[in-house]
C-alpha cells in the first residue's frame, strides 16, 4: 500500500479545508486500526504539528508495527552552532518519549534551508550520530523545491526525501528529479497531495487570496468533472500513478475520510490515461502553502 498517514490534524487545525478542527483522541484511535486493517503502514509527524506526537503516543497499541516519521525544529537563525546538534538530538529523544517509542523509521530535517547555513553540517552530523545509535533506521530532509533538492544532493546522502507533489504542483516530475532520486536509491515520500485541501474545494468556496487561479482552477474542475472523475479520485490518482513515489502522504479527520481514500484507489488504474500536464504551475503563490494569506 503506497498510502502513508499524515498525522499533523492530531494535533492542528490543518489545512484550508479543514472545518473539523484537531481530530480527537478517539477518532484517532479508530483511524489508526483502520488503517492498519487496509495495509497503511507509516504515519509522519512532527512536533511542529502541535499535540500529534503525544496523541499517536496515547493512541498506539502497544505492541505496534507502524513506520513512524518524525522531524527535527526548525532553527530560525542565522548561523548553526554545536549547541544546535544537540539541541536536535534531545528534540528527538522529546519526541520518543512523547510518542512512547524507543527507536523510530526516519527522522526528517524539517527545513531543508537549515542544512544551508552556515554550519548546517553539525545538524547532519547529529543526524548520522542519531542512525548510528539506531534510535533512527534513516534520516532524510523533507523539501519545497526542485534547488533544495541539488543543494542537498551536493552536500549530504539521504535516505529519505519528503517532498510536494500533486496536480498542480508538477515540478520534481518535469525535471526528471523523481528518477534522479530513485536512481540513487532514496525513498521518496510525497507530501500535500491535495494541497491542503485546495483541489478538493469548489472553487466558489476559495479563499479571495485564490482569486488570480480560480479560473484554471475551475477548468481543472470541470474538465475532471467531465471524465467522470471525482476530486479525490483525480488528485490521489495522478500521483498514485507515478511508479517511483514509495510512499504518499494522505491526513484526514476521520475514519470515514480515510475510507473514502481507500475507496478511491481500489481501482486507481482507470486513471493511467488521464494528462495533467495542461495543469502544471510553477508558481509558487500557489504551490507552497506557506506564502498563502489566507
Amino acid at each position: 500500500m503506497k498510502l502513508a498517514l499524515g498525522t499533523a490534524q492530531f494535533g492542528l487545525n490543518y489545512g484550508i479545508s479543514n472545518t473539523m478542527g484537531v481530530t480527537i483522541s478517539e477518532e484517532v484511535k479508530r483511524i489508526l486500526e483502520f488503517a492498519y486493517q487496509k495495509g497503511i503502514t507509516l504515519l509522519d509527524t512532527a512536533p511542529a504539528y502541535g499535540t500529534s506526537e503525544e496523541t499517536l503516543g496515547n493512541s498506539l497499541p502497544d505492541p505496534h508495527n507502524f513506520l513512524i516519521v518524525t522531524k527535527t525544529p526548525t532553527f530560525r537563525k542565522t548561523r548553526i552552532y554545536s549547541s544546535d546538534g544537540q539541541y536536535l538530538k534531545e528534540t528527538l529523544h522529546t519526541s520518543l518519549n512523547r510518542l512512547k517509542q524507543s527507536s523510530l523509521y526516519c527522522l526528517l530535517i524539517h527545513h531543508a534551508d537549515n542544512l544551508f547555513l552556515p554550519n548546517g553540517d553539525i545538524l547532519w552530523e547529529a543526524m548520522e550520530e542519531i542512525k548510528a545509535a539506531g534510535l533512527v533506521k534513516k534520516i532524510g530532509v523533507s523539501v519545497y523545491s526542485p534547488q533544495q533538492i541539488d543543494k542537498i544532493l551536493e552536500q549530504y546522502s539521504p535516505d529519505v526525501i519528503q517532498a510536494p507533489i500533486n496536480v498542480l504542483d508538477q515540478r520534481l516530475i518535469k525535471a526528471g528529479y523523481l528518477a534522479i532520486l530513485k536512481k540513487q536509491g532514496i525513498e521518496i515520500h510525497n507530501r500535500s497531495v491535495f494541497l491542503q485541501g485546495l483541489l478538493l474545494m469548489p472553487v466558489e468556496e476559495m479563499p479571495d487570496y485564490f482569486n488570480p487561479f480560480k479560473p484554471m482552477l475551475a477548468h481543472y474542475q470541470e474538465s475532471i468533472k467531465e471524465k467522470g472523475v471525482s476530486p479525490l479520485k483525480a488528485a490521489l490518482g495522478f500521483v498514485y500513478c507515478l511508479p517511483d513515489i514509495d510512499y504518499i502522504i494522505v491526513g484526514v479527520n476521520n475514519k470515514d475520510h480515510l475510507e473514502e481514500i481507500i475507496a478511491s484507489v481500489s481501482n486507481i488504474d482507470t486513471l493511467e490515461r488521464l494528462d495533467f500536464s495542461e495543469f502544471a504551475i510553477d508558481d509558487e503563490r500557489l504551490v507552497n502553502p506557506s506564502l498563502w494569506k489566507v
